[in-house]
């Protein structure tokens, strides 16, 4: 079997940023997978399953609630390593609206409060796991990261 992308990139220097992870066509329309990259693997802590699980929750949210490009939003979920998030965007978008898109989602789990969206028993088949605290965290210290980055055209590095 051939490795998908993904597995072809050295994990010893990723750094935490925004990455056009694949690039498909359904249809003649592109879908867009960007890695959403918080942590820089295997050197930094991941991400806590009780924050993840939070951010997931309000960034899909955040995002199917988008004025303009709810629509346009296939997928965010989780990495199973635990350090990012993989957001699917339907349709042709610029770097720029992406990474806007990216950073108003972190914006929105950064300075959540209140109840976290779908985080009921009869919402959630695991409820009881959510960090809201963390999350906010989280979320800002990859704000403050995206905004230093450099590496703008989404590629991943070497």
């Amino acid at each position: 079997m051939q490795k998908i992308k993904s597995f072809t990139i050295n994990h010893n220097i990723l750094q935490p940023g925004v990455y056009m992870s694949r690039l498909d066509y359904f249809q003649s329309v592109p879908i867009i997978t960007l890695d959403i990259r918080l942590k820089r693997p295997n050197i930094e802590n991941p991400l806590e399953m009780s924050e993840i699980h939070t951010m997931e929750h309000l960034g899909a949210t955040f995002l199917r609630n988008h004025l303009s490009l709810a629509s346009d939003v296939v997928y965010f979920g989780p990495m199973g390593c635990r350090t990012g998030f993989y957001l699917l965007i339907h349709g042709n978008h610029s770097t720029e609206s992406l990474l806007k898109l990216v950073e108003d989602t972190m914006e929105f789990i950064a300075a959540f409060e209140g109840e976290i969206p779908g985080s009921t028993a009869i919402e959630c088949g695991n409820y009881l796991d959510h960090d809201l605290k963390s999350a906010n965290l989280s979320a800002n210290d990859f704000l403050s990261k995206l905004r230093v980055i450099q590496t703008r055209d989404l590629q991943y590095p070497g």
